[in-house]
């Protein structure tokens, strides 16, 4: 009935009881061990070890409400908050998180885990449940109970329910002195009993009972619930009927300690009806001092053997008969395995928006001024070096040793100098103690910010803290400080992902419980899983996409893949140069090429399609005055959308404009700075005479038709569609698109002339061209023709990151709507994408598989794609392709190009796209 402490830590670190527990075995025959601090190979070493040499398998116990790391947390990393997960709104989430403590806790050969607290806090100021608890409604408290214990106990692993009869209310921390709550029993009935009596009904395995003094329960002065009578037995056992075990809570504590010693404290407990008692010590004169109080008939020997059976029956049913010991290899790798994937989907659930009272804050933009202030850290943290990266914010930071003075002239640097200010309030403890240790200077520079309607406030950690700023304009709560919630936070600002999170405790009456603003989620980031996708096949991904980095068929690229309306890939491989100083990130902005040609022009004409504004069966001339007269007036739209025109496939407009001899720019075309007559940017420091526009339509016009009705895949059909797209709108086509497509759906990074939308580091460089321009081409379009038009042609010039391109293709997928926007019909789409010729395997604009791709000797873009596929590639090393059969976007960017421009082919050669999705179309588990 004995359960011991395997180790503790002490200001000289960690240290191990291990020759004592071993004694307390062979002496003692103690019933279970419980872990704290240690590294856990060398635990677990100990559990086979105590386990070979013990005739009773020992029960191995752990105080772990966030799993084996909130004891090993020097090797395994910790599940969330209980506090944390009390913001989510997914049950099916906690019931996850509660399997895969469970399955940890197995792994390491652990049975028991006290968890999870069912507390209710109600007190703001409770120094030792706060962050630990749920939160304050006791509905939530005990649903969340149930799913979490459920998780742990499917996985074998017994739950125990904690602190009973509820440790929420109180304001003394039971490890230092023993708390007492002074209220009646229909008021614990009502609220404290409540997640409990949920839990006993679900079939929590075990309790663990608490100290805490309340009279309405026993009237003895000083003496622990944990130790009364009336309220393990009277109470728990006899009233609400429960039989599972029982264990006390630490009896190291001084809750108890303080006013009774280790002997009578061990008597009382089990006298109490308790079954096992948790960390008991002075084992000698515990025994003498309970098979006295046997003898003398003060606890009882049917009792005593009754707890016996049950801890035996408990050990049975938990595998202790058929005990194997605990497998060594790979034993941190595996404690750690699932603890990153759940604390990036309880982020993505949890953080919960505030206040948002200046709407234009978000999501950040390039073109805004940004400020970053780290409150509490004196370095640049993960979120701050992601604003500079990304955004080239300015940043300070303001540490808890600063004083006003400090603080007054960061406001003064601040003013009026900035868009956007993004304040993170970090490294503040989890206890209210001494305002969680946010000093009085930090809570001033704080109030003083929120003043200011630019300024967004996120807090990383406990979120009682909000009580500091309660008259923010604008704040969201980001529950803890690791580099997995800043990094979601980041996505959050970016608006990668929306809030869905809800406030789990009232922390003023701006802040109540239940507060937050939920955002309708375009287009979550969820596992693989979680869509019938198998991430351990799809892992086959890196290995595709670092072999081309590898063998240089590109410095580096983008994956994204989404499946049932879900992102469940979206990774970033390489650098941006072959000079390996810039990572690729998902924020990296790439040049599309001919993905241009349906992510602008065709959903374009698309739009106007639909809006009855043009008949694909007119033709070039009914729409563009300057071509009529030629031999292009009477091509028919539907012939130009399916590349059937006749027109020349490409004409090199730059050549005109170069020594052939040199490759060099001849004079009067090109000037070094930007005037009225030379205002075409073509690259930097190079600007064409606008009137040889012009003279490239007219080349476009003048030019040789081929064959028509034969496929000839050409530029300048879609270099007249988008004039078309012009002239009907009255707006230039990048205007248009944006207005009309990227604007409502928010994609951020989407546009032609991205210099002028973003920051130069992010965008991905291409050819490093030896004639013509004879410059690096990084953020002007790599496409020469599309580059002499402007940097905006119908062909080639849009810019965009993964991300924000696949909220265009699921809204394509979603037959036109998008969270809400609708901005096609599903009958538009329909027809577009679907197979419109008898001599090519084109859609209305989009490319799509070969007909005979499942017996192809090359297959196009997967033998495994649907005939309802469509999509394209792109020169620069692009593409993106969209499966309705299998509820599918796969979108795959790179600058192959960079920087020997055409010349290398290895992309192609490789297969790396089709590969890839090879490999997705092969992760899709079937049933």
């Amino acid at each position: 009935l004995m359960v011991v402490r395997l180790s503790e830590k002490t200001p000289d670190g960690y240290i191990f009881h291990d020759a004592k527990v071993e004694n307390d075995i062979h002496k003692y025959k103690i019933g279970a061990i419980c872990l704290f601090q240690g590294d856990p190979v060398r635990q677990a070493n100990l559990i086979n070890h105590f386990q070979s040499v013990t005739k009773t398998p020992l029960l191995v116990c752990i105080d772990g409400e966030t799993g084996v790391g909130m004891r090993m947390y020097d090797s395994v990393l910790k599940f969330p908050d209980q506090l944390t997960i009390g913001a989510i709104q997914d049950p099916k989430l906690v019931y996850a998180i509660g399997k895969a403590i469970g399955e940890q806790c197995k792994r390491i050969g652990i049975q028991v885990d006290y968890a999870p607290v069912v507390d209710i806090n109600n007190n703001p100021d409770n120094p030792v449940i706060g962050y630990r608890s749920f939160g304050e409604d006791k509905y939530k408290v005990a649903a969340w109970g149930i799913q979490l214990m459920k998780g742990m106990q499917d996985a074998g692993v017994l739950a125990s329910a904690k602190h009973f009869p509820g440790h929420g209310d109180v304001a003394v921390d039971s490890h230092l002195d023993l708390p007492v709550i002074h209220k009646s029993l229909a008021q614990l009935d009502s609220l404290e009993l409540y997640p409990f009596k949920a839990l006993f009904e679900a079939g929590v395995g075990s309790v663990l009972t608490g100290h805490l003094s309340i009279p309405a329960i026993d009237t003895t002065a000083n003496r622990a619930t944990s130790m009364s009578r009336n309220s393990v037995t009277g109470l728990l056992k006899d009233q609400l009927g429960y039989k599972g075990l029982i264990f006390t809570d630490g009896l190291e504590m001084k809750g108890v300690t303080k006013y009774f010693s280790a002997p009578d404290i061990n008597l009382q407990s089990l006298i109490a009806g308790n079954d096992m008692l948790c960390l008991a010590s002075d084992i000698p004169g515990s025994l003498k001092k309970i098979k006295r109080a046997i003898r003398k008939g003060e606890y009882h020997k049917d009792q005593f053997e009754a707890s016996v059976r049950k801890v035996l029956l408990f050990k049975y049913n938990l595998g202790l008969h058929d005990l194997k010991p605990v497998e060594i290899d790979n034993l941190t790798t595996d404690l750690n395995k699932e603890v990153r994937k759940i604390r990036a989907a309880v982020v993505a659930d949890a953080l919960t928006l505030l206040r948002l009272n200046n709407t234009s804050l978000l999501p950040l933009t390039g073109g805004k001024k940004i400020a970053y202030i780290g409150i509490g850290t004196g370095t640049a943290n993960i979120l701050a070096k992601a604003l500079q990266k990304t955004y080239h914010a300015d940043t300070w930071f303001f540490d808890y040793k600063a004083d006003s003075a400090k603080a007054t002239e960061l406001l003064n640097n601040l003013q009026n100098k900035y868009d956007v200010v993004i304040v993170g309030v970090h490294q503040y403890t989890k206890f209210p103690a001494k305002n969680f240790g946010i000093s009085p200077a930090a809570v001033y520079l704080l109030q003083q910010l929120q003043q200011n309607n630019q300024v967004l406030t996120m807090l990383f950690g406990n979120p009682y803290a909000l009580k500091n700023v309660c008259s923010a304009q604008n704040i969201v709560a980001c529950y803890d400080d690791d580099a997995i919630f800043q990094e979601n936070a980041f996505d959050f600002l970016q608006g990668k992902m929306n809030a869905k999170g809800k406030l789990p405790v009232t922390v003023c009456p701006g802040f109540t419980y239940g507060s937050g603003i939920v955002q309708a989620s375009a287009f979550p980031v969820e596992a693989p899983e979680s869509v019938g996708i198998s991430s351990v096949s799809l892992s086959k991904i890196d290995s595709i996409a670092n072999d081309a980095i590898r063998k240089q068929a590109t410095p580096g690229c983008v994956v994204l893949v989404a499946r049932n309306g879900k992102v469940i890939l979206n990774k970033a491989y390489g650098y941006l140069n072959y000079d390996s100083t810039e990572a690729v990130t998902q924020a990296s902005v790439y040049d599309l090429a001919s993905v241009t040609k349906i992510s602008a022009t065709t959903v374009s004409v698309m739009k106007l399609y639909e809006e009855g504004k043009l008949d694909i069966t007119k033709t070039l001339g009914d729409y563009l005055p300057w071509v009529r007269g030629s031999d292009k007036a009477n091509i028919p739209l539907d012939k130009v959308l399916l590349h059937q025109a006749g027109l020349n496939p490409f004409i090199p407009f730059y050549r005109e404009t170069i020594d052939t001899l040199t490759g060099k720019p001849k004079p009067g075309f090109f000037q070094t700075t930007i005037d009225d007559k030379f205002n075409v940017r073509v690259a930097e420091n190079m600007y064409m005479r606008k009137d040889w526009v012009d003279t490239m339509y007219s080349r476009i016009v003048h030019s040789k038709l081929t064959a028509t009705d034969k496929y000839v895949y050409s530029d300048n059909d879609f270099i007249l569609l988008g004039k078309i797209v012009e002239q009907l709108t009255g707006e230039p086509l990048d205007r248009y698109v944006r207005e009309t497509f990227y604007e409502p759906l928010q994609m951020e990074s989407t546009s032609f002339k991205p210099r002028q939308n973003g920051p130069l580091a992010l965008i991905a460089p291409t050819e490093k061209e030896k004639y013509f321009r004879l410059q690096q081409i990084r953020g002007d379009v790599h496409d020469p023709g599309a580059a002499m038009f402007g940097g905006v042609a119908g062909h080639a010039g849009l810019f965009s990151n993964a991300y924000d391109l696949s909220k265009l293709y699921q809204l394509l997928l979603n037959g036109g709507e998008l969270n809400g926007v609708r901005l096609l019909k599903k009958e538009t789409i329909d027809f577009f994408t679907a197979y419109h010729s008898n001599i090519s395997r084109r859609g209305l604009g989009f490319d799509k598989p070969e007909k005979d791709n499942a017996s192809s000797k090359d297959p196009y873009p997967s033998v495994y794609a649907s005939p309802k596929t469509f999509g394209h590639t792109g020169f620069t090393g692009t593409c993106v392709w969209v499966d309705p059969a299998y509820n599918l976007v796969y979108i795959f960017l790179s600058n192959r190009v960079c920087p020997d421009g055409g010349d290398n082919g290895k992309l192609s050669q490789l297969r790396v796209r089709r590969n890839i999705l090879d490999i997705v179309y092969k992760s899709i588990e079937t049933k």
